[in-house]
């Protein structure tokens, strides 16, 4: 049984109490290291094309108020 389909075992024997607790637990740490990888693709320059693109549209009044 791989690491996964453990996990997956074990997600389905949570009681309804501990699912909304494991839920609430993983939602943090998805969106901590989702942060994270978004921190290590600005560091990496990965976003600057699309940076770019969006101040010169911007910029030639393609934009609209939000």
């Amino acid at each position: 049984m791989t690491k996964v389909e453990s996990l997956q075992q074990s997600v389905q024997e949570l009681s309804p109490a501990e699912l909304v607790e494991f839920r609430s637990w993983f939602a943090e740490f998805d969106w901590r290291e989702w942060d994270q990888q978004l921190e290590r693709d600005i560091q990496a320059g990965k976003l600057d094309a699309l940076a770019e693109q969006a101040v010169r549209e911007y910029r030639a009044g393609h934009t609209r108020p939000l």
